[in-house]
């Protein structure tokens, strides 16, 4: 505490703040000799000095306040500076030396940190020759990258990959070569030699060249220096099964499988599969029997099965047939139950594992191997279930009980499902419905099934109300299913409740946004509803996802041309000629819309294109022979209307028309007895009366008078017909104010009236003009080959694609996947 001063009352405590340091005095330091110095030489190198109260090296130098008086700064007083100069020498400063400061310096030298008084820095030494391993090295190095670069580019560009194969085969002999001449040759590198000739021979036989891929396997096989080469004999036995070379692939397959031990038992039982598929391509079906048992014994497998029950139904032995079957269904796949994929919820951690692998590479090629298995068991049934039995029902009963013995419970259904289906396609429609019939009562997805067939079935029939209850049971029994909304949504279509079946319709996108039958008929709907924009959404949606499909493409085309843009519908209607260049409806709808824009010459070319693959279609015939008309071709135009008197029998007005082209090409004879066969067949026709009155008064021929008597019959044949039409009229109104009681002694006159005016009603007769170019509406007797357009399938190739085929078209993938 005795350094400890108290303050005492009458000390000042705001003393001292005004003491001035002359180490900060700055206006004298151009007198201070010291500093001076210090600037001149290396001493001002040296760091500043800590300013000490009071200063030490100022010895006891009294402090000078800012109202005193200042001394100059005396630096040369004091401890000599160390960083002062002595005897010409500079200090070592080996701190700085990393900048470029050196103890070599000397007063006067230049600052030169990177050296460049020096000169150039002296050439690079030459790299010493590389010696003969070093070469050998770096092209081994280059085979081995060319083989690599091969085998990449084999799945891209299979030419460039043979050509680094053949590169890296040039190279190879190089390097052997090169070897010899270094004398070290005993040295070759083998597994180099046989990758450049086994990689060499893939790559011929992935380009299909297979005499070259032979000849490169044979310089294996035989060089005694490659081991395990002969089960390169596999590979040349598959060139020759797909050169067709049955024999020779068996022989190959049988040597590779002499070379191969018991130990690669996996391999040899590959070996064995392919020997028995040759076979079966021979037709030698008991020695594939024989492999494929084989297998079966040793190590069963799904596709052995399919195959070994393949040639028992080629032989016709049932019971074999139906003992491969069960051992085809007793094959164990070894992949997990889908038990193990479903959450427990009660460990964490084990369900974020389970969901990892849920959706992983391996759980897929799990899926994959299963939905194969199922596939030919599927196929495996259908096929032999027509012969292990005496009927097709009894052969399905037992591959469908056999079936719910095994693993595969649960493609007992599925198969039934496919029962009823080979029942429509044996046109059995009342054993298919009782069949789907039977599910009513099990699970609900095979339950929704069955429904959705049977509404579909009962749709086609026109039985629209049970078509309408089953898309309801399917509904019911399960609402995501689109197929069964989409039969419900066609139901209602029929029904014209259009905006309640787009309701059904878009449920179905819900439930399946790629559902394309769904997205299909709503684009009908929205047309039916007149909403042209959104059924052009929908159709440019299903474009899209089927952009080859013609149906799509006309529904654009027929959109465009309701909305008034001609060119746009053409735009897609040549999309759908490039689909189906041959369809006849198409060409004459593209004839139409040019002939609508007035060119003439391009609809001319449509329409004949049309007539060419559909010589039948009346609208276009008549089209035709009006062109030729127009132009002055009339001789031309009389083969069209020709083929329209052969459609059309019983229309007077096309034999009319031939008549009238060959006056006005100035063959009045043919004229002439044109008409007179038109009279033959149609005695009371007028128009023809007067052409046959005026040609015979042109020619001057005796028959005028009696053509002219006819001519005054028929017109009064036609008036007295008007008139009783007239007073039939007359008395109908009248008769409905009177009680009739006068009616009895009106009853002759009334009855001959009726008789009468039946009998004027019989004849034929057309008061239209024979040049009429206009539509006539087909006659009855007339059946068009194709049958009416609204029942052609929008699928047909040659078939009008018409939005009214509604019962037909937009069901066709409503049953399920055989």
């Amino acid at each position: 505490m005795e350094n400890v001063h108290l303050a005492l009352e009458e000390d000042d405590l705001y003393s001292g703040y005004n003491d001035y340091n002359p180490t900060f005095d700055s206006e004298e330091l151009e007198n201070d000799v010291g500093f001076q110095q210090a600037v001149r030489t290396n001493h001002g190198r040296r760091p500043p000095m800590t300013a000490k109260f009071p200063g030490t090296a100022m010895g006891a130098r009294p402090l000078a306040s800012s109202f005193g008086s200042r001394m100059p700064m005396s630096s040369s007083m004091g401890r000599p500076m160390t960083g002062a100069v002595q005897d010409g020498a500079a200090r070592p400063m080996t701190a700085v030396r990393a900048a470029g400061y050196t103890s070599s310096l000397t007063r006067g030298s230049t600052f030169d940190p990177l050296g460049q008084s020096r000169g150039p820095a002296p050439p690079l030494e030459a790299k010493s020759e590389e010696t003969a391993e070093e070469k050998i090295k770096i092209l081994e190095m280059k085979v081995n990258d060319l083989i690599e670069e091969s085998c990449m580019a084999h799945n891209c560009l299979r030419i460039q990959a043979l050509e680094k194969a053949k590169e890296a085969g040039r190279k190879e002999r190089a390097l052997v070569r090169q070897r010899e001449q270094s004398g070290s040759g005993e040295h070759i590198n083998l597994d180099l030699t046989y990758s450049v000739l086994l990689n060499l021979a893939n790559q011929y036989a992935n380009n299909e060249m297979y005499p070259e891929a032979l000849n490169s396997y044979q310089v294996i096989v035989k060089n005694k220096m490659f081991s395990n080469a002969g089960r390169l004999k596999v590979n040349m036995a598959n060139i020759y099964f797909k050169q067709k070379n049955y024999p020779k692939a068996i022989k190959f397959y049988r040597m590779a499988l002499d070379q191969i031990s018991n130990t690669h038992k996996e391999l040899r039982i590959k070996i064995m599969q392919n020997i028995g598929v040759v076979f079966v391509r021979m037709g030698q079906y008991s020695d594939a029997i024989t492999s494929f048992e084989h297998i079966m014994s040793e190590s069963a497998n799904i596709k052995t099965g399919f195959n070994l029950i393949l040639c028992y139904y080629a032989i016709g032995d049932r019971e074999r047939m139906k003992k491969a079957f069960l051992k085809l269904i007793s094959v164990r796949l070894g992949i997990d139950d889908e038990d193990k994929y479903i959450p427990s919820n009660d460990d964490t951690s084990s369900d974020m594992v389970i969901e990892a692998i849920k959706n992983d590479k391996l759980h897929q090629m799990e899926r994959d191997l299963k939905a194969l298995a199922e596939k030919y068991i599927m196929t495996a049934a259908k096929l032999i279930a027509p012969a292990i039995e005496t009927s097709f029902a009894a052969g399905f009963d037992w591959c469908v009980d056999m079936v719910k013995s095994s693993q595969y419970v649960e493609l007992a259904n599925d198969l039934e499902i496919n029962k009823a289906i080979t029942y429509l396609r044996q046109k059995d429609f009342k054993q298919a419905v009782e069949t789907l019939k039977t599910f009513e009562k099990k699970d609900s997805r095979v339950k929704s099934a069955a429904a959705t067939n049977l509404s579909f079935l009962y749709f086609l029939e026109k039985d629209f109300d049970q078509a309408d209850r089953y898309a309801d049971l399917a509904m019911n029994a399960d609402r995501y299913n689109p197929a069964a909304l989409i039969n419900k949504g066609n139901t209602v279509f029929i029904k014209q409740d259009y905006e309640k079946a787009a309701e059904f319709y878009k449920e179905a996108l819900r439930n399946d946004s790629s559902c394309t039958e769904a997205l299909y008929n709503l684009g009908l709907t929205y047309k039916k509803l007149n909403r042209l924009e959104e059924a052009l959404d929908c159709f440019l949606k299903l474009h899209a996802i089927l952009r080859n499909c013609a149906q799509v493409m006309y529904q654009l085309a027929h959109l465009h041309e309701l909305l008034e843009d001609p060119q746009q519908a053409i735009e897609w209607l040549m999309q759908v000629i490039s689909v189906t260049p041959t369809d006849p409806q198409v060409l004459a709808k593209l004839g139409e819309l040019h002939d609508a824009e007035g060119d003439k010459s391009q609809a001319f070319q449509y329409y004949y294109e049309s007539f060419r693959y559909f010589p039948s279609n009346i609208d276009v015939i008549e089209w035709l022979g009006a062109y030729y008309i127009e132009t002055q071709f009339c001789e031309k135009a009389i083969q069209y209307f020709e083929r329209a008197t052969l459609i059309q029998p019983t229309q007077v007005k096309w034999q009319l028309m031939v008549a009238s082209c060959y006056r006005r090409s100035g063959n009045y004879q043919k004229a002439l007895e044109t008409y007179k066969d038109i009279h033959r067949k149609f005695p009371v026709n007028i128009e023809c009366l007067r052409f046959l009155v005026r040609l015979c008064t042109d020619m001057g021929l005796k028959e005028v008078q009696e053509y002219a008597t006819k001519l005054k019959k028929v017109e009064k044949m036609k008036e007295i017909r008007e008139q009783v039409k007239g007073s039939a009229r007359g008395r109908k109104e009248g008769r409905e104010g009177s009680a009739g009681s006068a009616g009895d002694s009106h009853s002759g006159s009334s009855t001959k009236g009726e008789r009468l005016s039946a009998k004027m009603r019989s004849l034929p007769a057309s008061s239209e003009p024979y040049e009429a170019s206009s539509p006539k509406e087909l006659d009855a007797s007339y059946v068009d080959p194709l049958g009416p357009q609204t029942d052609r399938p929008k699928t047909g190739a040659k078939k009008r694609i018409e939005d009214d085929d509604f019962a037909d078209e937009e069901l066709g993938d409503d049953l399920l996947p055989e």
